[in-house]
């Protein structure tokens, strides 16, 4: 048994992703590679690559005619990823990319595929899945650790990303554990 109470977590967080992922291969594709970009990301060393390169296909940096060069996407990503606790604004993120909003929102959705609220949206809603796998949290503490205001705004934009409850989904999760 692992004697750090931290590896303890992280060991229990990699068992269930890979139920997970196994389970998921008969279903649904796209929850089973979520499970292992989420395993790869707490198996990795934080300072050898940031989790978020490997979200999605579309998230990796890539230079796109139009779009944001590769360091811009690097940097964007990586501030979306440390702040997901907090209110990310546009405007902020247009001026670390150091164009105009509307220059980055066009630029943003060329390189990513959508837009930069439906991707901080995205990245909130597989934080909560996280945080719903290795944690005992309420779905209040949840939200509020995503960004959320509440757990009547975690439920519907989990509801319309996942199709269905964070409750009905961590019980799902925990069944299969």
């Amino acid at each position: 048994m692992l004697a750090n109470p931290v590896l303890q977590q992280q060991g229990m967080a990699a068992a269930t992703l890979i139920r997970g992922a196994q389970a998921a291969l008969d279903y649904d594709i796209d929850e089973a590679r979520e499970c292992l970009r989420q395993l790869e990301g707490l198996l990795r060393p934080a300072e050898v690559e940031p989790q978020h390169l490997h979200a999605t296909p579309a998230a990796r940096p890539q230079a796109v005619r139009g779009g944001l060069a590769a360091w811009q996407i690097r940097i964007i990503a990586d501030h979306i990823e440390r702040n997901l606790n907090s209110t990310i604004a546009i405007a902020d993120l247009a001026r670390i990319a150091r164009v105009s909003n509307g220059h980055f929102c066009r630029a943003f959705k060329v390189s990513m595929g959508e837009t930069a609220h439906t991707y901080i949206t995205r990245r909130r809603i597989a934080h909560a899945q996280m945080l719903m796998m290795t944690t005992t949290d309420t779905l209040s503490t949840i939200s509020d650790a995503c960004g959320l205001t509440d757990q009547a705004h975690l439920t519907r934009l989990f509801r319309r990303f996942v199709s269905e409850t964070p409750l009905a989904w961590r019980r799902s999760w925990r069944q299969a554990a």
